[in-house]
């Protein structure tokens, strides 16, 4: 008796030992990629307030000026904090869902709440949003770097966490954004799931519904899992089914106050996005795009060659045809997830990207896709996988890309012009 127990002693330490190495690795690879990611969204948006200064614009969107409480100085140092839709986010968590204000129900909960609990501690709201986003983005980073690894290996994982911090839109991570908090909660979800955890699965699943309506997706990529399991338990597909209970504990929080439970869905109407279709938003986005290249190539501002959009039209098209250009590249990553990942990888991509393709913008079809794709981690693994195969001439040259986009579109952000 105890030498068997000595033996099973001494099969369970190895594995012990390497889940440990494991966890090791990924802390060293996320967090070198974080300072230095971080550091240059840092030095972007402050250097581009210094530059250019804030657009006249800021007045309108932020009147309170949530994210501009600290001064000259101190607002250009916090520059990369928060815009846009910062604003919406610190506002809930400083004064909750007036009933007024429906706008506010397309803005889930648990991110706002997260910063109200922060920013108990004596923090500024906008630190506090930055704070959380920054440690959701650190947690993230490093769940992913496991999950990635488990399916394609270390090199594979390295260059993964590297492609999220270094894509040009990942500034929303550690911005006063719910977006590092939901890839935290998805990535884990799915590793819980891939790691056998059913119960955590669909704990962080229910939180991730809780944080973006989005989160309601991750049923798909559970069912994909359980259904490759064996055996397959009842129970596991129980926890899938808690997913939904975030979104659903939100709407009957509303209407318990004596609000709608459907208002955070009647939101969407109001922010211009409206069901056409299953993925017509991609039609819709690819000719608004060659639009914004025909009136790019005439030069002239006196014909416009689209009518549902306001504002200085080669602006305009510039936008779109940025936004054509993302949608493009989603493509095929999302091919190359298909072809390189287990197939709940790509059904989850599918999926995410459905809901911004098939209830597209009014004027700008394909409005916010940039932000929408940093959060969807399967592409960013195949991106990894490719960059690990291609040796470290292709990586420079991923991460030269991504570094030029970040600090472009960092400037934008900082600045409060439009870029999404």
């Amino acid at each position: 008796m105890a030498r068997n127990g000595l033996e099973a002693r001494a099969a369970v330490l190895p594995a012990a030992a390497r889940l440990d190495r494991a966890w090791s690795a990924a802390l060293r690879d996320a967090w070198r990629v974080l300072w230095s990611s971080r550091l240059v969204v840092w030095a972007s948006g402050a250097l581009a307030v210094v530059l250019w200064g804030i657009s006249p614009r800021a007045d309108g969107f932020d009147p309170a000026s949530l994210t501009r409480p600290f001064g000259a100085t101190g607002d250009a140092l916090t520059a990369s904090l928060g815009r846009w839709d910062s604003v919406w986010y610190l506002a809930i968590a400083h004064d909750g869902y007036p009933a007024a204000d429906g706008a506010r129900t397309a803005f889930f909960p648990l991110y706002p709440l997260l910063v109200r609990a922060v920013g108990a501690f004596a923090a500024p709201p906008l630190v506090a949003g930055a704070l959380v986003s920054t440690a959701c983005f650190a947690a993230a980073l490093v769940l992913l770097h496991r999950l990635c690894a488990l399916e394609l290996g270390r090199p594979a994982a390295r260059a993964t966490v590297a492609a999220v911090a270094f894509f040009p839109t990942s500034l929303f991570l550690s911005a006063a954004y719910a977006e590092s908090l939901f890839l935290a909660l998805s990535v884990g979800c799915v590793l819980a799931a891939r790691t056998d955890r059913w119960a955590w699965a669909g704990a962080l699943g229910a939180l991730a519904a809780a944080t973006r309506s989005a989160g309601l997706v991750l049923v798909v990529p559970l069912v994909v899992l359980w259904l490759g399991t064996r055996p397959r338990r009842p129970a596991d597909l129980a926890c899938v089914a808690l997913v939904p209970a975030g979104t659903a504990a939100f709407c009957a929080w509303l209407e318990l106050r004596g609000g709608s439970a459907a208002a955070p869905f009647h939101a969407q109407s109001l922010w211009y996005r409206h069901f056409a279709g299953p993925f017509v938003g991609a039609w819709d986005g690819l000719v608004a795009g060659w639009a914004g290249v025909r009136q790019l190539l005439s030069g002239s501002r006196e014909h416009v060659y689209f009518t549902r959009a306001g504002g200085d039209p080669m602006t305009v098209a510039r936008l779109n045809v940025a936004l054509l250009a993302s949608l493009a590249l989603a493509v095929p990553a999302l091919v190359g997830t298909f072809r390189r990942l287990p197939p709940a990888y790509g059904a989850y991509a599918l999926a995410a990207l459905a809901l911004p393709l098939s209830w597209p913008v009014g004027p700008q079809p394909l409005m916010s896709l940039p932000r929408f794709e940093v959060v969807l981690f399967p592409l960013f693994m195949w991106l990894g996988a490719c960059a690990a195969d291609g040796g470290p001439g292709r990586r420079r040259v991923l991460l030269a890309l991504g570094t030029a986009g970040l600090v472009a579109y960092t400037a934008l952000f900082a600045t409060w012009r439009w870029f999404a």
